[in-house]
């Protein structure tokens, strides 16, 4: 019977257990969408990620539990970490994927995988209609960008406090709801991430919506590099330098559970 390598890593993480876990896919050949979409349901975490070499590097798709998504970052430092640990591309090489979101690469800086995406700074815009409400607190800003809302609240005990209304936060039409405040020490911000409308109650660490919060804080605090904390559960750190239209994300990875996909 043929397999599939698959592997289950915590990516923003040092150590097992902590940051975002991401299922990473070894693809050797093009597979339908609804397959991807069933594993990515089977493996039931934040985000799936799907590899394929090709002739210029590696084809990579997301999927959540219950849609494929435009833009993910802990699932592409998990796969640049399996690519590398795995000995599947050269230690010191660049990793290039082509994406929905364009190409993305990764590279190995300091320790850590540095990822290349897109900056997408969020545009201020009136509190939508039953937003407050629905994450139970005030919001002193309130931004939006192509695939999120972005929340600042008053300080970093009402980010951790925040115990939404989930259902009604689905009812946005968003990809989900980024919310942050001035962190107290040892980082520039917190933040959390709610995305029940594609199916992630509470991501853990979210790559992609730190290319929000890196230009939000960037225009605060007056510098392009920034250390970000996202408060959930498991927790991470996320580093990022702001290079034009560009936002580089920093962390590390763990490889958790290493096997094959059966079916």
């Amino acid at each position: 019977m043929p397999t599939t390598p698959l592997f289950h890593v915590d990516a923003f993480a040092s150590a097992a257990f902590r940051g975002n876990p991401a299922a990473v896919c070894l693809l050797s050949a093009t597979r339908p969408t609804p397959w991807l979409q069933s594993v990515a349901a089977e493996m039931n975490l934040s985000e799936t990620a799907f590899v394929q070499a090709t002739a210029r590097g590696f084809r990579l798709r997301w999927f959540t539990p219950t849609v494929e998504v435009d833009l993910c970052g802990h699932a592409t430092l998990a796969a640049a970490h399996v690519l590398w640990t795995e000995g599947l591309a050269p230690g010191g090489a660049t990793l290039r994927f082509a994406t929905r979101s364009g190409e993305l690469t990764a590279v190995r800086r300091g320790g850590a995988i540095e990822l290349d995406f897109p900056s997408r700074a969020a545009v201020p815009c009136r509190t939508p209609a039953g937003l407050a409400k629905a994450l139970g607190a005030a919001p002193r800003h309130v931004a939006r960008n192509s695939d999120d809302y972005l929340v600042e609240l008053r300080d970093e005990a009402a980010v951790r406090g925040l115990e939404p209304d989930l259902a009604a936060l689905a009812k946005l039409p968003v990809r989900g709801v980024i919310v942050t405040a001035a962190a107290r020490r040892g980082f520039d911000f917190v933040s959390r991430f709610f995305g029940p409308r594609v199916g992630v109650p509470e991501d853990p660490v979210t790559g992609s919506a730190h290319c929000a919060l890196g230009p939000f804080w960037a225009a605060r605090l007056g510098r392009t590099t920034l250390r970000g904390f996202q408060v959930s559960a498991r927790g991470g750190a996320v580093e990022i330098e702001l290079r034009g239209d560009r936002a580089l994300l920093r962390g590390d990875a763990v490889t958790v559970v290493r096997g094959q996909l059966l079916a």
